[in-house]
């Protein structure tokens, strides 16, 4: 918006600055404990991790993409063996 000296302003509206942290929130929040709880031993503080990343949009991103990468985690799984 450009007012009467010819100087450009920007309006942003913080309303709906809140409402795309608060949606993210949820939408990385899910995405953190999905993949927190297939490629980590402890699903909660990965989501932890990713909900308060949110804060930092570029970040969440990147921690998600870190998220994707990593090896799935193996489960010990008791086998019985007949002897």
């Amino acid at each position: 918006m450009v007012d009467a000296k010819g100087q450009l302003h920007m309006n942003i509206n913080m309303t709906l600055v809140g409402q795309l942290l608060f949606i993210s929130f949820f939408i990385v929040g899910s995405l953190s404990y999905y993949l927190g709880k297939r490629k980590t031993t402890t699903p909660k503080l990965a989501t932890l991790f990713g909900v308060i990343l949110c804060i930092f949009p570029p970040l969440n991103i990147i921690y998600l993409v870190v998220l994707m990468f990593k090896d799935d985690i193996i489960i010990n799984q008791k086998t019985e063996t007949t002897v």
